[in-house]
């Protein structure tokens, strides 16, 4: 038993993508994946460890799976971006780490620069209140009176001192006001998001400008050198996940996910988005895959949409959805999107094909990939539990474009070639809603005329009895005809059934309608038995053809002795006879 379970051990190994460089249960890295990220130079793995959320949030620098160094941050990490901040020789890369209202600048692994968000706008009021206090002309209770006003129904919101002050408990106002009252009202923001943008050369080593997102919906371009804010944007929300692409000096969109379940694409010609795309769930995921952008959902989705926000396809996930990013190879031109699952799994897509699927041993909460160390291919993940999982793909690996899903065919998803509206359809359309009340009174009457027409021809065909099947209640009746033969002698078989429940049919005959001139029969005329209900009578009789002049129908009546009108009618279509044809 162990030997069979071991042989399937080696050929899922053996047919594995991935090789399993390290993993560390133990690594006490918790993280997500926009705090995660590669040097430029692909040696160091750069993380921003969340700690427990209050205190221990460090900067990790690794190096191969090693830890090299770590700083203390002050604050929870947002984001962090590797970059390059000028093109002075040698070409350092720095770290860019954004944590509360600050970004720390790391250079050679050690703290360069600080910039702070700028002020926001005090609320006027909100400082004259405040200057009341400060004088003594009014006391805690009443300050908090009035903030509570102003916080209901003012435009600009309160600071972080105001908002503070009206959690407290009433005996513990008079001290904060005391303390805090000296102090000017400052109300600050932090930043959400952070990206990177080439400043004016697509190049791997370009220098780039930072990109960031505030939580009162501000989107800043930052100077890579001077740090001076050269370009400003604004968001409808408070924007959580960010894609950049382009150039600043050329063009560049920034794809950003908001608060509010929408997608805004910002462009350097408008500081308001040029296109929202809204979600039906709120996005934990965000990734440029070339021209497209890939959106994960909380509600266990995966949708595809264009730059300009027309959605193209949407996949269906197992379980929700954890973390995503990026998977580029330049070197064999491959691009797929990576995304983690809450059920240990990580899904590989190409557009809406699931090509490839990684089971890991625990949750992932963030992916990294790319270019480290002397691998091109290196997938780095962390778990929930704090490991740290390395695999490297195999230079060997091939995917597939054919879904691995179980589902439709991709022949369905292929878009179809709908040719271009031309100056006739556009006509035909005009025409159509000038006058549609009049097209549909004529489609309605014409639709009248033909039902009419229907049961008129329905009605004669039953009082006639040219139907093989019996109207008569009392005498139910079907009967289907077969021509055997080639000629010029064909064997004519009838078929004849009574549909009754119970009651036989007696008393009926046959009789044949037919062009002399072109055939004879042996009998014309003869008596049927007794129908028993439920059975089918063959009755067979010979046709000889006479002359190859040409074909007619023969007509078969089922007659009852003392009436005229038959029971039913069938109209035999005979065939050429070829043998007449051969003589």
């Amino acid at each position: 038993m162990s030997s069979v379970s071991q042989e399937l051990k080696d050929t899922s190994v053996a047919s594995s993508k991935w090789l399993d460089a390290h993993y560390d249960p133990v690594a006490n890295l918790y993280t997500f994946s926009s705090c995660i990220g590669e040097s430029l130079l692909h040696e160091h793995l750069v993380v921003g460890d969340l700690g427990t959320g209050v205190c221990n949030m460090k900067l990790k620098v690794y190096r191969g799976t090693g830890l090299l160094s770590e700083s203390t941050l002050l604050d929870l990490p947002t984001g962090l971006v590797s970059f390059l901040m000028d093109l002075h020789k040698p070409r350092t890369p720095a770290i860019a780490v954004a944590s509360g209202t600050f970004i720390y600048v790391y250079k050679n692994l050690r703290p360069y620069f600080k910039f702070t968000l700028p002020s926001l706008e005090v609320n006027p009021l909100e400082q004259d209140v405040w200057s009341q206090a400060k004088e003594d002309m009014i006391d805690p209770v009443t300050l908090k009176e009035m903030l509570e006003g102003l916080r209901d129904k003012a435009e600009i919101p309160l600071s972080v001192r105001s908002l503070r002050f009206l959690m407290l408990e009433p005996q513990e106002m008079e001290n904060f006001v005391l303390l805090q009252k000296e102090q000017p009202i400052r109300r600050q923001t932090v930043i959400t998001c952070i990206g990177m943008l080439k400043k004016n050369m697509a190049d791997e080593d370009a220098v780039s400008c930072l990109v960031i997102g505030t939580e009162n919906g501000d989107v800043y371009i930052l100077d890579p050198e001077a740090f001076t804010i050269l370009y400003k944007m604004s968001l409808p929300s408070s924007p959580t996940l960010m894609d950049v692409t382009g150039q600043f000096d050329v063009e560049f969109r920034i794809t950003v996910a908001c608060r509010n379940g929408n997608i805004y694409i910002l462009r350097r010609d408008s500081p308001k988005p040029k296109y929202c795309i809204e979600l039906s769930s709120h996005p934990v995921g965000l990734v440029r895959m070339g021209k497209n952008v890939v959106v994960g959902c909380t509600h266990e989705t995966l949708h595809g949409y264009t730059q300009k926000g027309k959605k193209l396809w949407t996949a269906y996930l197992p379980a929700p959805v954890t973390t995503m990013a990026l998977m580029d190879l330049p070197t064999r031109g491959f691009q797929a999107v990576l995304v983690g699952l809450a059920n240990c799994e990580v899904h590989m897509y190409r557009d809406k094909n699931l090509i490839s699927t990684i089971k890991t041993p625990d949750v992932v909460t963030s992916i990294c990939f790319g270019h480290y160390g002397r691998e091109d291919g290196t997938l780095i993940m962390t778990t929930k539990g704090g490991g740290l999982i390395v695999k490297i793909l195999k230079r060997t690996a091939v995917f597939d474009d054919r879904d691995s899903a179980p589902g439709p065919p991709i022949a369905q998803s292929i878009r179809l070639n709908v040719p271009k509206k031309t100056k006739l359809y556009v006509d035909q359309t005009l025409r159509e809603r000038e006058n549609a009340v009049a097209m549909h009174r004529a489609f309605q009457m014409d639709l009248s005329r033909l039902r009419l027409a229907a049961a008129w021809a329905y009605v004669k065909a039953l009082e006639s009895s040219l139907t093989p099947m019996s109207a008569s209640l009392t005498e139910p009746l079907k009967m289907n005809a077969v021509v055997q033969g080639l000629g010029p002698s064909f064997k004519l078989t009838l078929n004849i059934q009574n549909t009754a429940a119970c009651r036989p049919v007696m008393n009926l005959a046959i009789s044949f309608l037919y062009d002399e001139n072109l055939y004879s029969m042996r009998t014309a005329f003869f008596k049927i038995p007794l129908l028993v209900p439920g059975l089918n009578y063959p009755i067979d009789t010979f046709v000889e053809c006479l002359s190859d002049k040409g074909i007619s129908d023969i007509k078969v009546f089922v007659l009852r002795e003392g009436k005229s009108a038959p029971l039913l009618t069938a109209h035999i279509n005979m065939p050429v006879s070829e043998g007449l044809a051969l003589n």
